[in-house]
């Protein structure tokens, strides 16, 4: 019986073989290219119907061969010049916005609880100044770029206007209104719609008609219908009509942007929402420099030393500075913009309500900064209190500096530095070779040696690190220590590291069981790059991750 393969496919018998089967032979398969395919379905189609016009014929071009790129093998040729925008994402700054240059200034002046803050929150955009139903909340003058209807200028917040002497706090506080006043172009003297006008306002007018800045009179808090009596006593002041408004309501700014108007220069208006940003943007922008501290550690004396001139309030008491006040500051031809920000003390002793806006205020300062100052009084070197904010600035990734003020009446200094490193070598041991510099803000001591290590560890905190000396630098320490088992009792293997991130120093290192790794080999890891690659001084952060397995997506 002879034997085969059942197939319905047709299939030729061929002769025998030696084992009595008979061998087939299958026709081959033939393939038609597309082109074919659809030659031979319009032949068909003109046999069917012959009236039937060809369609044109589709000559396909063959693409162009791809040339080899020979810029690797040429020595002569040249590097992509990068641009201001690819040079500014290479360095983890992005650009900020396009903005429109402010053309002129507005002062808002006027006594205490009239709503100058709220008005100055509402012109900027954002909540900048303190803002409580108590008086005198503000103390210093505080400036940010406002806009109003595409009317872009500086706006000045001023403290509530009071009549003391100026040996006094509140005396202080005027001599810093009247400076705002002189400065700015425009004057906005706000009064209570509700309260009516009082005979502090009147004195204050009286002042103010005195100065060569013009004054525009504006009656905050008119959300009611109940404040015509209110606007009819204005004209007393002998300031023209008062403008009525709510800051908090955002009400009545279509009047103070009329008033505004004419103080604009001609062709103000003109300018371009979506002009490009300057050419050297990136390099410009100014270094963010933070001074923190416990209340009365002469943190506005240092940045009154810096700057040149009496620009923050200082006193014998603590508590002076309430709100965090920026400063743009030059240093050798260095933008820096400097915050003096409120003295933080324990969170226990902290109950009143003013006092906790300013310290979530000064948080909210280091978390926007690049560079912080620890400013310490040398009398308590580094307590409780100052470990605890030298490890909030470096859990936030921030550089640090610690700045130990008062120096120069200091009798035991060796005693003092010693007491200083015993305390850093033993609560700072996640961060080595801290930047410590004494210095006094009373008589500047020191104090150009304590901005040349601001300007070393900000470079330092902006460094990057090539992958080829990392993973040699990885290879030998997992060789000198190698990292320990894993929980499942197998050896942990490091095989790749880079560094992804700088503003802190960031690392990402790839390992089998990433998670089973512990605590002190990376606190190893770290110490071994701060050492090697000469990172002291600012936080480093190392994640682990686990390599993409290639057969995950077929499960």
């Amino acid at each position: 019986m002879t034997k085969a393969r059942p197939n319905k496919a047709v299939r030729k018998a061929g002769p025998r073989s030696a084992k009595g089967y008979k061998t087939v032979k299958y026709p081959k398969k033939k393939y038609i290219s597309k082109a074919k395919g659809a030659e031979m379905a319009e032949r068909e189609a003109r046999q069917k119907n012959p009236s039937q016009k060809p369609a044109p014929k589709v000559i396909h071009k063959a693409a162009p061969a791809r040339k080899p790129n020979r810029a690797h093998h040429q020595p002569d040729h040249k590097p992509k010049t990068l641009t201001d925008e690819e040079l500014a994402f290479a360095e983890n700054e992005a650009l900020p916005p396009p903005l429109k240059v402010p053309m002129f200034t507005v002062a808002i002046v006027g006594r205490p609880n009239v709503g100058k803050s709220t008005l100055f929150n509402r012109l900027v955009g954002r909540r900048e100044a303190l803002v409580h139903d108590r008086p005198g909340v503000t103390r210093d003058r505080r400036k940010s770029i406002g806009n109003l209807a595409g009317l872009v200028f500086t706006v000045i917040d001023t403290a509530g206007y009071e009549d003391a002497s100026i040996d006094t706090m509140e005396g202080q506080m005027r001599r810093q209104t009247e400076k705002a006043v002189e400065e700015a172009d425009v004057a906005l003297m706000l009064i209570d719609g509700r309260a009516g006008v009082m005979p502090l306002d009147k004195h204050f007018a009286d002042l103010l008609r005195k100065s060569q800045t013009p004054i525009v009179l504006v009656a905050n808090k008119c959300e009611g219908k109940g404040q015509d009596a209110t606007l009819y006593d204005a004209f007393a002041l002998g300031m023209g009509e008062p403008l009525p408004i709510s800051a908090e309501h955002g009400q009545g700014l279509d009047h103070l942007y009329r008033a505004l108007m004419g103080f604009a220069p001609p062709g103000m208006l003109d300018q371009d929402d979506d002009a490009p940003p300057p050419p050297n943007a990136a390099r410009e922008r100014p270094l963010q420099l933070a001074i923190i501290g416990r209340p009365n550690t002469g943190k506005s004396t240092l940045i009154n030393r810096l700057i040149g001139e009496e620009r923050m309030l200082v006193g014998p008491e603590p508590g002076v500075t309430r709100d965090s006040i920026p400063v743009d500051w030059e240093y050798k031809g260095r933008k820096i913009r400097l915050v003096d920000t409120a003295g933080v003390r324990k969170r226990a002793k902290v109950t009143d309500a003013v006092e906790k806006l300013s310290v979530g205020e000064t948080f909210e300062t280091i978390k926007m900064a690049e560079v912080v100052v620890l400013v310490v009084d040398a009398d308590a070197v580094l307590d409780n209190q100052e470990l605890t904010l030298a490890r909030h600035v470096i859990d936030e990734g921030r550089a640090l500096v610690i700045a130990i003020n008062k120096w120069d009446v200091v009798k035991e200094k060796r005693r003092a530095m010693e007491t200083l490193d015993e305390r850093l070598r033993d609560s700072m041991a996640q961060v080595k070779n801290i930047p410590t510099v004494t210095i006094s803000g009373l008589t500047g001591h020191r104090v150009d040696t304590l901005m040349e290590e601001v300007f070393k560890v900000h470079e330092t905190w902006n460094k990057h690190l090539a992958t080829s000396p990392l993973n040699r630098w990885l290879a030998a320490a997992t060789q000198a220590h190698p990292p320990p088992l894993s929980s499942h009792k197998q050896r942990i293997k490091l095989r790749y590291m880079t560094q992804v991130k700088t503003r802190p120093p960031t690392f990402v290192i790839f390992s089998t069981r990433a998670g089973d790794l512990p605590e002190a080999y990376m606190r190893y890891l770290a110490n071994g790059i701060r050492d090697t690659f000469g990172l002291d001084g600012v936080p480093i952060r190392i994640h682990l991750r686990k390599p993409k397995n290639p057969f995950e997506d077929e499960k």
